[in-house]
């Protein structure tokens, strides 16, 4: 048995109190307070402390929320509207509404792909989107 003083390992103890622990206890508590101190000493060594001043970005991230359950019903509703609607169109649009929008490919490569001209893509495409508000 080891006898250990609390105040060392916990700030939250002001004064000091001694326990009796069993060694690995006691080893864990020890091995615990040099990480700590190592974690510490590589932030500094790598000036990897943040400011959300800094303007990189990082408090957007910070303050971004997970939606409320009403905000994600409303997501999975939309998307499964959106998703009937595009089930609804000719397969012809619907191929190339799902390549430009949902695959990310241009005009040029989806014309490409199907040995057509840009602008018959592109008209298909328009149609598609009205024929898909009409059903939306």
């Amino acid at each position: 048995m080891t006898t250990i003083n609390l105040r060392k390992y916990f700030y939250w103890y002001k004064v000091d109190e001694y326990i009796e622990v069993s060694d690995e206890v006691a080893e864990e508590l020890r091995a615990d307070k040099d990480y700590e101190i190592n974690h510490w000493r590589r932030m500094k060594r790598n000036k990897s402390n943040y400011s959300l001043d800094a303007d990189d970005g990082i408090e957007h991230s910070i303050c971004e929320f997970e939606p409320s359950p009403e905000e994600f019903l409303a997501r999975a509703v939309t998307i499964q509207r959106l998703c009937c609607a595009l089930n609804h169109l000719p397969p012809a649009q619907g191929r190339r509404i799902d390549s430009h929008f949902l695959l990310g490919q241009t005009i040029t490569e989806i014309a490409a792909a199907e040995g057509l001209d840009e602008s018959s893509v592109r008209e298909s495409i328009r149609r598609g989107l009205e024929r898909m508000r009409k059903i939306f």
